[in-house]
Parts: structure tokens; C-alpha cells; sequence
């Protein structure tokens, strides 16, 4: 069976570096016959603050009905963003508060502090973007983006994720830096589709 790969692309900008990432993604898997499925962070309406908590529901809005719909059909994801101030994009940020619901992601024990996976059985890969170059975040602020995503978003809901390439720095990237990750990016899609199977 092919792979089912849902690409997710954050930036809340119409055309960026993460959008080229997410093409050669896509490019990549599809070479390798996975189904491909993709929504642009640009081109969604919605509401993203969960005003409420958990303690009342808002309906989800058609593309975020959409979005859990792919992230389900899928068993492989690919999520391509700038990191911005140590983290993913706000308007990024609230696909996950709205989408990444109990009942959905994950499902909390009444008698003890632990909690169902409800996402297991898929992998991850991250596709990050940064103005700082990946030895200088490391240094400096620990990668707290790779971690925000990896550990309390992704494996928080059971995906595991198979690798996270950061690039940059960005702002002073050369034509040759550019293509490097692009190719780069287009051997994870490879690869995970390869995976995925």
C-alpha cells in the first residue's frame, strides 16, 4: 500500500523557504509513489484562540475539520515552518490548540496523571526554517523549538518523529545554500515514503 503523507506548511505567509521545503518534500515522496495530501497554513480562516480552555468547545471551522480529517487519513506527516522567537508561527500555534483536542490527540485517565495516545502509529518528519544559524539556537536557547514540537506537541499524541532538519541561517543564505536543503528536503520526503509503506 502506498504511503498516506499529509503536508502541513506554517507559515502564515503565501510563498516563503518553507513552502519551496514543502514542495521538495512533496516532490520527493511522490517520485516514490505516496498519496499526497497538503494544506497551507495561509490559506486558512479560523479562529485561533481556544478562548475557553478545555472547559467549553468551539465548532471547528471547515479547514480545521480539514486538516484533523488529512492528519488522521495519514500515517506519515511532514510539517514545514519558520521558527519564530523560539517557537512555531502563533497563527501555527493555534491549529494545534484548536485541533489537538481531547478526544482527538489524546485522551486523559479519570483515575491517574497519564493519558491514550490517540495519534500512535504515524511518524513525523519537521521541516524548520530559522535566521539563526541550527549551532547558535543550539547554544544559545537549547533548540526550544525542535523541542516544543517534538516532545509536548507531537509525542505528547503518540507521533513519533523520524527526523526534524533545521536550515539556516536564512537571512544571508546563499543560491547554493538554498538548493542544498531543498535537496535535502526532498531525500526526507523520499525516505518517508519509503517508510511509510
Amino acid at each position: 500500500m502506498p504511503a498516506r503523507i499529509f503536508v502541513f506548511v506554517g507559515h502564515p505567509r503565501s510563498a516563503s523557504l518553507s513552502h519551496g521545503l514543502a514542495d521538495a518534500y512533496q516532490r520527493g515522496a511522490e517520485a516514490q509513489g505516496a498519496e499526497v495530501r497538503r494544506m497551507n497554513l495561509s490559506d486558512m480562516q479560523f479562529d485561533p484562540d481556544l478562548t475557553e480552555g478545555y472547559h467549553a468547545r468551539k465548532t471547528l471551522e471547515p479547514c480545521l475539520e480539514e486538516w484533523r480529517e488529512n492528519l488522521s487519513w495519514s500515517n506519515h506527516t511532514c510539517w514545514a515552518y519558520p521558527q519564530w522567537w523560539g517557537g512555531m508561527p502563533a497563527k501555527m500555534k493555534g491549529v494545534i490548540d484548536r485541533c489537538f483536542l481531547p478526544g482527538y490527540a489524546m485522551k486523559y485517565h479519570d483515575n491517574d496523571p497519564f493519558w491514550d495516545r490517540l495519534l500512535a502509529g504515524r511518524r513525523a518528519d519537521v521541516l524548520m526554517t530559522s535566521d539563526a544559524p541550527v549551532w547558535f539556537d543550539r547554544l544559545s536557547n537549547g533548540r526550544a523549538a525542535k523541542l516544543q514540537v517534538q516532545k509536548p506537541v507531537l509525542h505528547f499524541a503518540g507521533i513519533k518523529p523520524a527526523r526534524i532538519l533545521q536550515v539556516g541561517p536564512v537571512k544571508t543564505a546563499t543560491e547554493a545554500h538554498i538548493a542544498k536543503w531543498l535537496k535535502q528536503a526532498e531525500a526526507r520526503g523520499a525516505q518517508a515514503a519509503r517508510r511509510a509503506r
